[in-house]
C-alpha cells in the first residue's frame, strides 16, 4: 500500500486531504450537533435525518446552502430564509478539519500512518468539540475509535507494535480509573467522567503505551492551566467541572505529530 501511496505527488496529496478534511469537517457539525441532543433525549433526530435545516425556521437546505465553508460565506453567516445567524462553531470546525487533514498529510506524507492519523484525529476532533460543549463523551464514538486503533496496530506500519497498543488501551483505562477511585475516596466527588476513561484508552492503542506518559502530562498540565486562567478571570468557580477530553485529544494529536512514527 505504501508504494501505491507514494506515487502521489506532496501537493495533490495535501490538496486531495484538506478537501477530504472540508467535506468531513461538513459531517461533524451535524454529528456534534445531533448526536449528543439525542443521546439526551432531546431530539430524536438521526444523522442522516431529517435534512439539514435552520434550527430557528426549519427551512431546509438546498445543495448550494451546504457546501463546506462556501455557503456560510456566501450568505453572510445567517439563513436564507429567516436571517438568522448561523454559529460561528459551524465554519470554525469546517476550516479546523481541513487544515488539520492537510497539515497531516504535509507532515506524514504518503502512507499508511497518514491513513492512520486521519482517522485518529477524525474522531478525535468531533470528540473534543462535543465535551467542551456538553461534557459528554459518546461511547459510540469512543468504542469504535478504540477498536479501529487496535486493528490498524495489527500492521507493521502502525503507530506501535499491537502487544504495546493492547496495554496502552487497558493502561490508559486503568490509570484514569484509579485516578477518579482516589478523588472519590479523597473528596467524596468523581475527578472525572468514565468517558475520559474509554477515551484515554482508545488512544492508548492507538499510540501504545509508552505515549500514554507524554499525552497525561500535556493534557493534565494545560488543563490546569486553563482552568487556574478561568477561575482568575472570573469565568468559572474553582469547584466546576472542567472537561477534560479536549485536552486529551488536543496531547494525543501533539503526541502523534511529534512522536518517530
Amino acid at each position: 500500500m505504501n508504494g501505491v501511496l507514494a506515487l502521489i505527488a506532496p501537493a495533490p496529496l495535501i490538496a486531495g486531504c484538506a478537501v477530504l478534511g472540508l467535506l468531513f469537517g461538513s459531517f461533524f457539525t451535524v454529528l456534534v450537533h445531533r448526536l449528543p441532543r439525542r443521546l439526551l433525549g432531546d431530539s430524536a433526530d438521526t444523522l442522516w435525518a431529517p435534512r439539514s435545516h435552520c434550527p430557528h425556521c426549519r427551512h431546509v437546505l438546498g445543495a448550494w446552502e451546504n457546501l463546506p465553508l462556501l455557503s456560510w460565506l456566501g450568505l453572510r453567516g445567517r439563513c436564507r430564509a429567516c436571517h438568522t445567524p448561523v454559529g460561528w462553531h459551524y465554519p470554525l470546525l469546517e476550516a479546523g478539519s481541513m487544515l488539520l487533514a492537510a497539515a497531516l498529510a504535509w507532515h506524514f506524507g504518503a502512507g499508511w500512518p497518514l491513513v492512520g492519523a486521519l482517522l485518529l484525529c477524525g474522531f478525535l476532533l468531533p470528540l473534543a468539540v462535543i465535551d467542551a460543549r456538553t461534557g459528554l463523551l459518546p461511547d459510540s464514538l469512543t468504542r469504535p475509535l478504540l477498536w479501529l486503533g487496535l486493528l490498524f496496530n495489527l500492521s507493521a506500519d502502525g503507530f506501535a507494535p499491537l502487544p504495546a497498543a493492547v496495554i496502552g488501551a487497558a493502561g490508559g483505562y486503568a490509570v484514569l480509573w484509579l485516578t477518579c477511585r482516589a478523588c472519590t475516596l479523597l473528596t467524596g466527588r468523581d475527578g472525572m467522567g468514565h468517558g475520559d476513561f474509554k477515551l484515554l484508552a482508545a488512544i492508548g492503542a492507538w499510540l501504545g503505551w509508552p505515549q500514554l506518559g507524554p499525552v497525561l502530562l500535556l493534557a493534565a498540565g494545560s488543563a490546569a492551566l486553563v482552568g487556574v486562567l478561568l477561575i482568575a478571570s472570573g469565568r468559572r468557580h474553582r469547584h466546576d467541572a472542567i472537561p477534560f477530553g479536549p485536552y486529551l485529544a488536543a496531547a494525543a494529536v501533539v503526541v502523534l505529530w511529534r512522536a518517530p512514527f
